[in-house]
């Protein structure tokens, strides 16, 4: 975990800084555990930051409080997706040592379409993303924007330990599913 809060460290902070209250890191820590906890919305990720702010206080700043669902909002949407997607690898490395062992369970594989990250310059982005039964996530891809959610699956499978997971997949429009590749990873 200490590897995920270094990482955090480094996020890069283009904001004016007189008018800094919260710490970027703070806010990518607390949003990263919300979404564990099941939050998926700005105002519960801000419920959950209140509600924990005394553990949450043992890893993070937080030098001003929880901060509110509108500034977690508008932070969060200047953090580069090539930090995050770092994050995420860290994550995933994370799964796949001793610790990760403890929280093997369904896995369900399915795409998404992130809400709020598109606008006129940039096409919002589309996941195919690995989630526990507790909607953890494990993992996920970024599915090229010529392209669909069968193509990034492989490159998904592949950055996660799933051995002995059982995986559970949509229908996908009825295009063939990468059954071979699923089962060599659960069962390599």
């Amino acid at each position: 975990m200490k590897n995920l809060l270094d990482y955090l460290g480094k996020v890069i902070d283009n904001r004016q800084e007189k008018k800094v209250w919260h710490k970027m890191s703070d806010i990518i820590a607390l949003v990263f555990s919300a979404m564990l906890s099941g939050a998926e919305e700005w105002t519960a990720y801000e419920i959950f930051g209140k509600e924990h702010e005394e553990f949450l206080r043992r890893y993070l700043e937080l030098p001003n409080g929880i901060p509110s669902h509108d500034t977690i909002e508008r932070v969060l949407a200047m953090v580069s997706p090539e930090f995050l997607q770092g994050f995420q690898v860290l994550w995933n490395e994370m799964l796949n040592s001793d610790e990760g062992e403890k929280i093997k369970k369904i896995l369900a594989i399915d795409g998404k379409t992130q809400c709020g990250n598109g606008n006129k310059n940039q096409r919002t982005n589309h996941i195919v993303g690995a989630v526990d039964e507790n909607g953890f996530s494990l993992g996920e891809e970024r599915v090229d924007d010529k392209s669909n959610e069968i193509t990034a699956i492989p490159d998904l499978l592949d950055n996660l330990n799933i051995k002995g997971h059982i995986i559970t997949t949509d229908a996908m429009r009825d295009r063939k599913i990468p059954a071979a590749q699923i089962h060599r990873a659960v069962f390599a």
